[in-house]
């Protein structure tokens, strides 16, 4: 997640600047639109080394109307495909469809990530401060002292599970004491493979570093997307939202918004690399986006305002839906409607692409389609976009 407004102009949807017109991008005045495979690129930070190792991953959807320039509003709607609060994120939905048992099914590590309770997501900002819940019976890490003897705790946690089991077996109990008691119990079951993902998690010396962006901060999110994926090789977990924020550059623009999208697209190379070295690459699909997009135009503060037109950008190893462009903006960067059968601009017969259309595609891509939960969050009446063939 892209936090505050990513401007896509300057990445996935580059625009020139046009005569007589303010000017939408400095990069523009002795740069040109770069190329990709079948992908286009703006000349901006590390887009070209990006663009160049990962298009024929990408599937870049642009002039995505969010419909609002309100930052929790764009959240709402590009996580979870709908403008009002009710639905969960696509990564909760994903979770309590395939894992709803698993002691980390979901795991948010920072940004928007409503469960509407259909999962429990597990916030994580720290490696360290993880082990110390894994381990709670070591005095620092998995190789300090313990409290207790590991005798003794296993008696204790013997009884703790009969206890458990106890009120899970009680009668009166209601619905709802009942679904958190078994989730308990089955958080017990699991402390092994906790304790396994703990044993992944590298120490202080090799944990990814959190790294200074620009003059308005720092970022952790080369740090997440380690523990997310190894997390995943623990296999007890199954989908992650990892955050960038810094991305409202009201002011300075450029000076700003330069690194940290780099940043932003280096902790996503690096998310590749290190799914590859796990085994997991074949495995991971990586969905970017944000709140909305940023002006076509510079402010009197040398930055850009909020745009209600953004982008989509969905990864995936090995498809053939990869190494493409759907949707269209003008010169403006003004959505063009896009017909969901041809998937080409079609000014009469087509529609804006909205990010509910995003969502329920990619629902019925990750077999989510049909199921009780999909039923539970319907997108009704809602057109069917062929983003993935």
């Amino acid at each position: 997640q892209c936090q505050g407004a990513w401007d896509v102009t300057s990445f996935c949807d580059p625009k020139t600047n046009q005569p007589g017109e303010r000017e939408i991008n400095t990069w523009a005045r002795s740069k040109s639109i770069g190329t990709a495979g079948k992908l286009r690129y703006a000349p901006f930070g590390i887009n070209q080394k990006f663009f160049d190792k990962h298009y024929n991953k990408m599937l870049v959807i642009n002039g995505v109307d969010m419909q609002t320039n309100a930052h929790e509003t764009g959240e709402t709607v590009s996580w979870s495909g709908r403008i009002a609060l009710g639905y969960p994120s696509l990564t909760a939905l994903y979770a309590a469809s395939y894992a709803p048992t698993h002691a980390l099914a979901y795991l948010n590590l920072g940004g928007w990530g409503n469960t509407e309770s259909i999962i429990t997501a597990t916030r994580i900002n720290d490696a360290n401060l993880l082990r110390t819940i894994i381990y709670p019976n070591h005095e620092r890490d998995a190789s300090s002292p313990t409290f207790i003897s590991n005798n003794n705790l296993g008696r204790i946690a013997a009884l703790h599970m009969q206890n458990m089991q106890a009120k899970i077996s009680a009668a009166g109990a209601m619905p709802q004491d009942l679904i958190n008691r078994n989730n308990y119990l089955n958080s017990l079951i699991q402390s092994d493979s906790l304790k396994a993902f703990g044993a992944l998690i590298p120490n202080s010396d090799t944990i990814q570093p959190v790294r200074y962006v620009n003059a308005n901060g720092s970022s952790a999110i080369h740090q997440h997307a380690q523990i997310a994926l190894l997390a995943f090789k623990s296999g007890l977990c199954v989908a992650a939202d990892l955050r960038d924020g810094g991305y409202d550059t009201h002011s300075y623009h450029d000076r700003d918004h330069e690194p940290l999208l780099a940043n932003t697209l280096d902790a996503v190379d690096y998310l590749w690399d290190y799914a590859e070295q796990l085994g997991l690459a074949d495995r991971l699909v990586v969905v970017m986006g944000s709140d909305f997009g940023r002006t076509p135009y510079y402010n009197a503060n040398q930055g850009k305002d909020h745009w209600n037109v953004g982008s989509y950008v969905i990864m995936e190893k090995n498809k053939s839906y990869t190494n493409r462009i759907i949707g269209e903006t003008d010169g403006g960067h003004n959505a063009m409607k896009i017909n969901p059968t041809t998937m080409q601009r079609d000014d009469s017969k087509g529609t804006l692409i909205y990010s509910n259309h995003v969502h329920k595609a990619l629902r019925k891509y990750l077999g989510i389609a049909g199921n009780a939960l999909d039923k539970q969050f319907p997108f009704s009446n809602v057109e069917d976009f062929k983003f993935f063939g």
